[in-house]
């Protein structure tokens, strides 16, 4: 029990602080859809609901996932972050069906008035001003991630980063900008339906917000199904081939992986070297190859083996550096 305690100290923070605030949104926005009958307080209300589900369940993944090797599980047990991640898309998926299928209700047989309107408004801009408030947090955890410096809109600026993310700051952000997004489609269909009557509008937004989740189940799910089975980082792979080329016992390399594990990332090289050269003296050049590397952003695990020299090149990219690792040692 100690041990799990230490791991969830080390969680990932934005998914939990999210779960909390959805939970809080989530329970506000029931008590509005009892007073009010809202259809897009219903939409936003699952939605909440269904992100504190998956965000909760994400921290928990992200927090085991640090948990160190042990002799039945030799490469750790980081991609738990990833099989966790498709559990918790599979409650938004049903959540959005849900959402969904309400919606066509309501755009169908549209109510013929809205009541409290005041309550409903109240509670979306709440919804609004916590949910931005989570994105900011994420934005600026993906942009520490990848060691850039906050400029400008950071919300936008970490969108072309989010890729090279931890998979539950990621998660996170892209829920947090749908809901922030639902948020505010739901308080102008409010609006627009009490000004004009025109109440199918609260319908086709809820079916709106619930396509959005479907959207975000998919990317999810694409993203973790491919860390699951076992994804290279194409990025890293050139950036620490381009590395181990630029030490001079190295003549080529017979063979580079670089795995994503969850969060971490896990190297496996067969560098090609003189054949003259002692063992010993090949054992500390190995020493200090596998000291690089695990100063690399993220590498947590380094193989490395020797070959002799074939005398044909098969190393052939570019010395490049990625943008999120500039300045590193």
């Amino acid at each position: 029990m100690g041990e799990l305690f230490k791991l969830l100290k080390d969680g990932n923070k934005p998914s939990l602080l999210a779960a909390f605030v959805n939970t809080f949104l989530g329970t506000i926005k029931g008590v509005a859809f009892f007073f009010t009958g809202n259809v897009a307080m219903f939409a936003e209300m699952m939605h909440s609901f269904g992100d504190a589900a998956n965000q909760f369940f994400v921290f928990i993944g992200s927090a085991l996932a640090k948990k160190a090797p042990t002799p039945k599980f030799p490469n750790g047990y980081g991609r738990i972050v990833n099989l966790v991640c498709l559990g918790a898309v599979l409650i938004v998926a049903i959540l959005s069906y849900e959402t969904i299928k309400e919606g066509w209700h309501h755009f169908m047989h549209p109510a013929t008035e809205s009541s409290g309107i005041l309550i409903a408004l109240g509670v979306l801009a709440i919804g609004i001003i916590l949910e931005g408030f989570v994105l900011n947090k994420a934005a600026k955890e993906v942009l520490h991630e990848v060691s850039v410096e906050p400029k400008g809109i950071i919300i936008l600026q970490s969108a072309k980063y989010l890729k090279r993310a931890k998979p539950a700051t990621k998660l996170v952000w892209m829920e947090d900008l749908v809901a922030t997004s639902g948020n505010v489609l739901a308080f102008l269909a409010i609006v627009i339906a009490y000004f004009t009557e025109f109440y199918r509008l609260e319908g086709f937004i809820s079916m709106v917000i619930g396509l959005m989740m479907f959207y975000v189940v998919g990317r999810v799910f694409l993203d973790n199904a491919r860390g699951a089975i076992g994804e290279t980082d194409e990025e890293m792979l050139v950036h620490i081939g381009n590395l181990v080329m630029e030490d001079p016992h190295v003549t080529d390399i017979a063979r580079l992986e670089v795995i994503k594990e969850g969060e971490f990332l896990h190297v496996e090289l067969i560098a090609e070297t003189d054949p003259s050269l002692s063992l010993a003296y090949l054992d500390d050049v190995r020493d200090h190859l596998t000291t690089l590397l695990l100063n690399q952003k993220g590498v947590t695990k380094v193989t490395l083996a020797f070959d002799e020299d074939n005398g044909e090149r098969s190393w052939t990219h570019i010395a490049t550096k990625p943008e999120s690792e500039k300045g590193m040692i």
